[in-house]
């Protein structure tokens, strides 16, 4: 059977047919509604590196890759039917691209035994390997999101947060509720006073909220956005003239998308994040030639470079990574999902194999095991500059304080498995 790229990109649901490559992945993407401004170039990005690979490498480990595409519309119950219509197709991996869906993915998918990779995103707690054998959270989590943030704080006010105020605007979700508990064990840790302003979907009427932070004058504000909730709150905090350099958002609240509307009252903003910014990577001239110039791009090879777009890039880079791995392990260019899992549960990302990949220096190492399905839990800060229109990073990478985040995570993946009936252990 002829292996070639297929991307199914659907509409509503799909009904899987049998895969004509030997290794499919699934993108659960939505480039309708609400959200499409930034689920279309993190889908963009996820597709055109697997077509790199097919184009260029004849596809991974000499396998060509078959993507099938399911739209979701951020939708969870539009999430979990995707999930139940497509894993019959010989899906590897799925990765939901939201935190609700990935709730709702979690039991079904270790049922299934097929992995899921709910990169930055997700449950928190799933980073303990040993409870949640089937998911995986690498590189980093919302709680190392939120750790990052205060330490970022600390370190730009001599290391004491004493008397400070901080406020989280959130998403109200499942997504934006996330950091929460994390935030307020690190106010009682370092003294700063919490405050939370919950953002109903999808997030375009925030007058209150940011009255609210007028009236009450926080020194930062951070944010967990998405979407159009993002572009509005940047732009009520330049209406309350709010500093932008004490406004950080969440790694899903630093695209291009969510600043240009602000013009010039947007410059300054910052955003975490887990991997490096901008085109300047060999890996882009690749998928220049064999991607974008051939025809064969999933949008219009406009977004190359944009911070989601380098999202849905790395990505698919990790899931492909995986895929060699676990074809190193069981000695076959073939694999199934259960050997995806092992292949993620022994990923390594050493600088030399980003360099390799075209991507020298675009992320942190990271190393994953049974009991670390999370990463080392490193992120580093961005700062828009809106004269050059880019972002740049404006510190090093950081690691989240374990010791705060370790104990909370054990507690919670605990809790789950009690309630679950999990016997933790290495599969």
């Amino acid at each position: 059977m002829k292996k070639t790229l297929i991307t199914a990109a659907v509409a509503g649901i799909m009904a899987a047919a049998p895969a004509m490559a030997d290794l499919t992945f699934t993108s659960l993407s939505y480039r309708t509604g609400p959200y499409a401004a930034n689920g279309i170039p993190f889908a963009d990005g996820y597709a055109d590196y697997f077509t790199l690979l097919n184009e260029r490498d004849g596809g991974i480990g000499g396998e060509k890759v078959n993507l099938v595409e399911c739209e979701t519309g951020y939708n969870t119950e539009k999430g979990v039917e995707c999930y139940e219509s497509t894993k019959g197709s010989g899906a590897l991996v799925y990765q939901p691209l939201s935190t609700g869906i990935t709730y709702q993915l979690i039991p079904k998918a270790t049922a299934d035994g097929i992995p899921v990779h709910s990169m930055g995103y997700g449950r928190t707690s799933a980073k303990n390997g040993e409870v949640f054998n089937w998911i995986f959270n690498y590189p980093a989590n919302y709680w190392d999101g939120a750790s990052v943030a205060i330490k970022h704080l600390l370190d730009i006010n001599g290391g004491d947060l004493s008397g400070k105020k901080v406020a989280l605007v959130y998403h109200n979700s499942a997504y934006g509720k996330e950091p929460i508990r994390t935030l307020e064990v690190l106010a009682e840790k370092h003294g700063y006073e919490l405050t939370l302003l919950a953002v109903d979907h999808p997030g375009q009427e925030q007058k209150s909220q940011w009255l609210q932070i007028r009236r009450e004058r926080p020194d930062y504000v951070i944010m967990w956005g998405w979407g159009v909730m993002n572009q509005v709150a940047i732009q009520e905090a330049v209406n309350i003239r709010f500093p932008m350099e004490n406004f950080i958002g969440i790694w899903w609240s630093g695209s291009e998308n969510d600043v240009l509307p602000a013009g010039d009252g947007a410059n300054g903003y910052k955003a975490l994040t887990f991997h490096n910014v901008g085109s300047d990577y060999p890996v882009f001239d690749d998928i220049q030639q064999y991607v974008v110039d051939t025809g064969k791009a999933a949008g219009a090879g406009d977004q190359i470079g944009t911070a989601l777009y380098n999202r849905g890039l790395y990505a698919a880079m990790l899931a492909a990574e995986a895929a060699k791995t676990a074809q190193e392990m069981t000695g076959s260019s073939t694999i199934d999902a259960a050997q995806m899992r092992m292949g993620m549960e022994n990923l390594e990302i050493t600088e030399a194999k980003m360099a390799d990949l075209g991507l020298p220096n675009f992320g942190p190492e990271f190393k994953v095991s049974c009991e670390n399905h999370g990463g080392n839990g490193f992120a580093a800060v961005a700062q828009w500059d809106a004269a050059s229109g880019e972002w740049s990073l404006i510190t090093d990478y950081m690691q989240s304080d374990q010791e705060v985040l370790a104990p909370l995570v054990e507690e919670d993946s605990t809790a789950f498995a009690n309630e679950a009936g999990i016997e933790p252990g290495c599969m």
